[in-house]
């Protein structure tokens, strides 16, 4: 059994519980939506196949090291203390990301600095004044993620590097392109996978034709990309990368067409040159046609599925907003019977103009504005009608289960999880002497040093010793030689990712297609 630890993936509001699904397809464990983030657990070959394969994340990090600060003192200590040396050498770059929600470290920028000088100075301590790894704030060699919800701080390596929206395949853009990461959410909320005709009367650059085919085709996002951070990790496995990439490698036969039309040539000419990039043309049927012009739904015989961004009115515009939204519920009640459609706008009130009752609404994010994003069930006849033959609209759906959401962690309870995933050590709890010295409370009996770990009050541990030492001993050579391959790719410090001298970038071949620049003129639309 391959070593298990923590993982993090990140995602934009309102995808979390697609993102948590795609995860437990790919084999992850101990799955937890958050807030814009999932926890799982799982190994070195699911942080390589979470990396290629999902859909709706922007990055996937792995906490190293998790400890309490009080204040931007005790977080420069407890940086400090940590051994960097086992992630980077001196001649590796590094940078830092932020995030912080607590009423202490209200300054994300004023902590990346701290951070930044504790990682510094460790490494002039130990080598020398003039001795030190570089900082970019771009293409680091090492990404560090600093997250900190009230006092407790945890660092982790980001596995991905650039953001996982940018698959590759973007050669060119209009205005205002649509996440990729959104695209594919949407996508995947609505059911869709390949099995009916999908269709996009707005299509912009593409995004939604090419995330959809690459759905229905079974092509992994993370497939075009150059290189992902943790090529550059020591425990880096080449060969298991290559052996995941391969996996379930082979394409799906895609029975119906991706429709997509724009009314600005220019828009139609971006996105062809990005679905030739992506190789998916074979799955797609493109071109210049406005949404009055469509009169007829594709002739496939089967109903399918519509999605498209409108324009907002935000950063693109058109003369008559309202006419265009009641456009597009006139083109859905009239042309595109039995299909579902899906819209999403920043904008209620121009929504309200389809004059369509949604059947379903959700709250997202598409380029930092509140969105909503409604299905239209498309039906001939009356609502009862429609019922009576099983059909549903808002309202009728039974109510989603709720998953019981997550109480905060007492402090035992934090650094005790700490301790188990192997984080932390015994630094985790040299703060609580330090930071409790001026305001000495009941933590101090909570937390006692003791090497290696976070240690338990005397009493549970003379119980716990008595109980379960056998146990404990038996498990503790199970566990060695189930890791021993770990353990020895990983070096002095079994618990912790290290990250080497690269060995060069992992290439994978992708389709490259110009096309000479057109001087059509360009229609304001958005994907």
């Amino acid at each position: 059994m391959e070593h298990q630890f923590e993982m993090v993936a990140k995602t934009l509001k309102g995808l979390e519980e697609v993102l948590a699904e795609e995860l437990r397809q790919l084999g992850a464990v101990n799955v937890e939506p958050g807030c814009r983030m999932v926890s799982f657990e799982g190994d070195l070959a699911m942080m390589y196949r979470a990396n290629l394969c999902c859909r709706t994340a922007l990055c996937i990090l792995r906490p190293i090291y998790k400890f309490i600060a009080k204040d931007p003192d005790s977080l420069y200590e407890m940086v400090k203390e940590y051994d960097w040396s086992s992630i980077m050498t001196l001649d590796k770059t590094f940078s830092i990301d932020t995030t912080s929600h607590s009423s202490e470290f209200t300054h994300s920028r004023f902590v990346t600095y701290r951070v930044k000088d504790a990682i510094v100075d460790y490494f002039k301590d130990r080598f020398g004044p003039d001795k030190r790894p570089g900082v970019r704030l771009n293409d680091a060699d090492v990404m560090i993620n600093v997250h900190i919800d009230g006092d407790r701080i945890t660092i982790s390596l980001n596995s991905s590097g650039e953001s996982l929206h940018r698959r590759g395949w973007r050669v060119a853009q209009t205005e205002a392109p649509i996440n990729e990461v959104l695209a594919a959410g949407i996508i995947l909320k609505s059911g869709w996978k390949g099995e009916s005709p999908l269709v996009d009367p707005m299509c912009g650059s593409g995004t939604f034709l090419i995330e959809a085919a690459m759905i229905a085709a079974n092509i992994k996002p993370g497939s075009f990309r150059k290189n992902f951070a943790f090529e550059n990790w020591h425990d880096y496995d080449s060969e298991l990368f290559e052996k995941v990439l391969n996996e379930d490698s082979e394409r799906r036969e895609v029975p119906f067409k991706i429709y997509g039309a724009d009314i600005s040539p220019k828009a139609v000419a971006i996105a062809e040159r990005n679905i030739l990039s992506a190789g998916v043309d074979e799955y797609i049927n493109l071109r210049i046609k406005p949404l009055q012009q469509w009169d007829a739904a594709p002739a496939d015989g089967v109903p399918g599925v519509l999605i498209t961004n409108p324009p907002y009115g935000e950063r693109i515009n058109v003369e008559d907003m309202e006419s265009l939204y009641k456009l597009i519920g006139n083109k859905l009640k009239r042309v595109f019977l039995g299909y579902h459609g899906w819209v999403i706008s920043s904008n209620v009130d121009y929504l309200a103009h389809i004059g369509l009752t949604p059947s379903l609404k959700e709250q997202l994010q598409n380029g930092g504005l509140d969105c909503e994003l409604r299905e239209y069930i498309i039906f001939e006849g009356t609502k009862s009608e429609f019922r009576r033959e099983g059909g549903k609209l808002k309202g009728d759906r039974p109510v989603k289960e709720e998953r019981k959401p997550r109480g905060r962690k007492s402090d035992e309870e934090w650094k005790k999880d700490a301790r188990k995933r192997g984080m932390g050590g015994k630094e985790a709890t040299k703060d609580m002497k330090r930071t409790e010295k001026k305001k000495p409370n009941k933590l101090e009996d909570l937390y006692r040093p003791k090497k290696g770990g976070y240690a338990r009050d005397e009493e549970r541990r003379r119980k716990f010793k008595e109980e379960t030492a056998a146990q404990s001993e038996a498990e503790e050579m199970l566990s060695r030689r189930r890791n021993a391959h770990a353990l020895k790719s990983l070096g002095e410090s079994p618990k912790m990712p290290s990250i080497p001298t690269p060995e060069g970038p992992f290439m994978r071949t992708r389709r490259r297609w110009k096309r000479p620049d057109t001087n059509n003129s360009s229609e304001n639309n958005q994907d």
